[in-house]
Order: C-alpha cells, then sequence, then structure tokens
C-alpha cells in the first residue's frame, strides 16, 4: 500500500509536469501569431486520461494483492462481487455511460483541450459555446467568454460544434438602407477587405482573401451584405470584429448611416 501511495503520487506529479509543459508549448504558438496544434492538444488530452487510467488499475491491483496478503481467498468474493456489480450496474448507469462516451471521444478525435466548441440539442444552432479546459473520461469542463466553468458530463454531450478545428470561417452581415447606392457601398467594403488582407498582422490569420459575398438578404427598408473571410481555426471572432470595426468606420466616413439611425441634436454646454 506505501509503494501504491507513492506510486499514484509520482503518476499526479508526471501527469501535472507534462500538462504544464504542454500548456507553455501551446501559450508560445498562441503569443506567436499561429494556432495550437492538434497534436498538442490531443496529447494533453491523452495525458489526463492515461493518468486517471494509471491510478484506478493501481488502486485495483493493490486491493487484490491485499487481499492475498490477508489470507482472503478470491473464490470467496466471486458470489458477493457479483451482487454487488449488479447492484453498481444498476445504480451507475450514467457513469458507465460518461466512460464510454470519453472513450469515443479520444477515439474518434472530436474534440481536444483548447478547441472552442459549442454544445447544444440536436437540430439546434443555439447552445454553450466555450473553450475545452479540461477533458477527462468522465466529464468535459468548459470555459465560457463570460468567465463562467461549465461541466458536463460526457454522456450528455448530444451535438457539439467544433468551431475551431482545422480552419473556420468568419461570416458578417452588414445592413444597408435600400435608398444608398449598393455598388458604392459594395465597393467600399471589398477596398476594406482588400486593405486588411495585406497586414501582416491580419494576413498571418486569413486563409485567402475576404470577399463580399453581395445582397444576402432584403428586408423592410434595408438589405443584408455579406462577408466572408476563411481564417485560422479559432480565430474567427477576432477577424469578424475588426472587419466589422473597419466595415462601420469606412461606412460613416462615406456617409452612409446605419437603417433605422437618424440625426440626433448634440446639446453643448454653454
Amino acid at each position: 500500500m506505501l509503494g501504491a501511495g507513492l506510486f499514484v503520487r509520482f503518476a499526479h506529479w508526471l501527469g501535472a509536469r507534462r500538462r504544464r509543459w504542454i500548456d507553455v508549448q501551446i501559450r508560445r504558438q498562441i503569443e506567436s501569431g499561429l494556432v495550437a496544434s492538434e497534436a498538442l492538444k490531443r496529447s494533453r488530452a491523452i495525458s489526463e486520461a492515461v493518468e486517471w487510467t494509471a491510478v484506478a488499475l493501481t488502486y485495483f491491483i493493490v486491493a487484490l494483492l491485499a487481499f492475498d496478503q490477508l489470507g482472503i481467498p478470491l473464490t470467496t468474493l466471486v458470489a458477493p462481487a457479483t451482487v454487488v456489480g449488479i447492484g453498481l450496474g444498476f445504480g451507475a448507469q450514467q457513469m458507465v455511460g460518461d466512460l464510454l462516451a470519453g472513450f469515443f471521444l479520444f477515439a474518434e478525435h472530436q474534440f481536444a483541450f483548447g478547441d472552442v466548441i459549442r454544445l447544444s440539442t440536436p437540430g439546434q444552432t443555439a447552445g454553450i459555446t466555450g473553450t475545452v479546459e479540461e477533458l477527462t473520461l468522465r466529464v468535459t469542463k468548459l470555459r465560457t467568454q463570460q468567465g463562467e466553468l461549465v461541466v458536463v458530463p460526457n454522456s450528455a454531450l448530444r451535438q457539439v460544434t467544433n468551431l475551431s478545428k482545422d480552419w473556420s470561417r468568419a461570416v458578417i452581415d452588414i445592413p444597408v438602407p435600400v435608398t444608398e447606392d449598393l455598388e458604392l457601398v459594395t465597393s467600399l467594403l471589398r477596398d476594406v477587405v482588400a486593405a486588411m488582407s495585406t497586414e501582416p498582422e491580419w494576413a498571418d490569420l486569413l486563409l485567402g482573401d475576404p470577399v463580399v459575398a453581395g445582397v444576402e438578404t432584403i428586408d423592410v427598408g434595408y438589405v443584408q451584405l455579406r462577408l466572408i473571410a476563411r481564417t485560422l481555426p479559432g480565430r474567427q471572432f477576432e477577424v469578424a470584429r475588426e472587419i466589422r470595426l473597419r466595415s462601420a468606420t469606412a461606412l460613416r466616413q462615406a456617409g452612409i448611416a446605419s437603417p433605422g439611425v437618424s440625426e440626433v441634436p448634440v446639446r453643448r454646454a454653454p
């Protein structure tokens, strides 16, 4: 039992050291303007699963050896173990389902540590969006943009949308009044995205030049012009924010107001 305790502590220490090293490598990649590699993210998730499995097997083997040292024949434990196993089978169905679902998460590479995912019910696009902060065989932990930590059992994952797998896409809809010159607005937006793709800061995040797809929808009083940019995985949000900012600034400088926005007189202090 003493040896098992030392081995478990060593396994925890080794796993924590491995994860810290991976976290440093991921942080360096992000600080250099790149995205975390899939191999590093998967290695971090696998290190947690291996650590958990090693600890569980150690406890199981030590229990068997302890019974043997005490002179308790294992054959006499078959009947009680069967009864206990049946009881646990009915009472721990959720945990068994969590472990099986977690195994397939690792085997099928659905997502890993550091991925941005959205959890929702099947057929729905709205749900909980966050960054995978921890992934084990039993639970998945997400950190939302508001800083909340969401813990979800793996068996409860019905529909998972990976927003940072291989590549991402930023889709921006710009509302424009129907009274404006749409050809002029389209030309302005093309100039905005063309200038953005030539800047090194943003060119490294873009996979190709952003495009102005044209009129997406027509509503009462305004139309929606759609811009599409293909980005590195997980970087679509900051690219979309920058495109919105530049588009709004360019349209304002050209005297093109947003739909429903009228001139409001400014009261100056005497």
